[in-house]
């Protein structure tokens, strides 16, 4: 079985900011769904082995980007960029599927997290909506 390559390129967002320009670190957020999502899915680190976990953190930091932005100000719509990634994962074999439960992990660990202060339920929503719609995909 071939394992992916580690991402390359543009280094995924480390920061997002609250309406008032505070600064969310994105890593500890990444961290936290990724530990989550692991222990759901054990059989990953066999199949992707430690790269997996980098990809992990890689799009869950662009995730809670784009789901910070949306709930700030709308300036992204982070169901369409969901959409657009589970594509990506889908024509790498990847079981979309499990991005749709990512999102809905990410959802419970930003709508606890202190971090996201007044955007936390909103950005929480914005998740949880992304996951039914990445779950329904054919």
């Amino acid at each position: 079985m071939s394992r992916p390559a580690p991402p390359s390129g543009a280094a995924p967002p480390a920061q997002a900011f609250t309406s008032d320009g505070e600064v969310i670190d994105l890593p500890p957020l990444a961290r936290e769904i990724c530990a989550r999502y692991r222990s759901e899915f054990p059989d990953e680190e066999e199949r992707y082995g430690p790269v997996g976990i980098e990809w992990c953190l890689h799009d869950n930091q662009y995730l809670l980007a784009w789901a910070i932005q949306d709930a700030r100000d709308a300036t992204v719509v982070l169901s369409d960029q969901a959409v657009w990634l589970a594509g990506i994962l889908k024509a790498r074999d990847f079981p979309v599927a499990r991005l749709a439960r990512n999102l809905e992990i990410a959802s419970e660990v930003v709508r606890s997290s202190p971090a996201l202060r007044e955007l936390a339920d909103s950005t929480s929503e914005h998740l949880a909506a992304s996951a039914v719609t990445v779950a329904a995909l054919p």
